[in-house]
């Protein structure tokens, strides 16, 4: 992949393949997969405030 394309489109495949973890982690099962999907869940949500508050 060229530089243009990471820069543009890196962040949200990220943040995508961070929360698709996060769902199907959930639907597996518990202890840690609970504990798993909520820090990757928690990701977006995270960086959302971040930038709203940052701005």
């Amino acid at each position: 992949m060229n530089a243009p394309f990471k820069r543009m489109w890196g962040t949200p495949i990220l943040m995508g393949v961070i929360t698709a973890v996060g769902l199907i982690s959930a639907l597996l099962g518990d202890d840690i997969w609970d504990h798993l999907s909520a820090c990757a869940l928690a990701v977006p949500v995270v960086v959302s405030l971040w930038y709203s508050i940052r701005k």
